[in-house]
């Protein structure tokens, strides 16, 4: 399972895009899971104001499951003016 990156996420992970640990992968059966996934690995996303997380091009609720073969991103928050 691969995550995009954008904006201060892919400053912060390091990386514009994570292959996710099989192990792991096997654990995370929805996006909230993953969720706590990516913030206990990297602790600086809990800072953030906001944090999306979209599936398949469409924002995902913590509810929803996952699949091995989902396109996941993690969407910072974004200013405009």
């Amino acid at each position: 399972m691969t995550v995009l990156l954008f904006g201060i996420t892919r400053d912060i992970v390091g990386t514009g895009a994570l292959e996710m640990p099989a192990d792991k992968v096997r654990d995370m059966l929805t996006v909230g899971d993953l969720r706590s996934y990516m913030e206990d690995s990297y602790p600086a996303l809990r800072n953030l104001s906001s944090l999306m997380v979209a599936v398949n091009n469409s924002y995902a609720e913590d509810d929803i499951k996952l699949d091995n073969f989902d396109e996941i991103a993690l969407i910072p928050p974004v200013s405009g003016g």
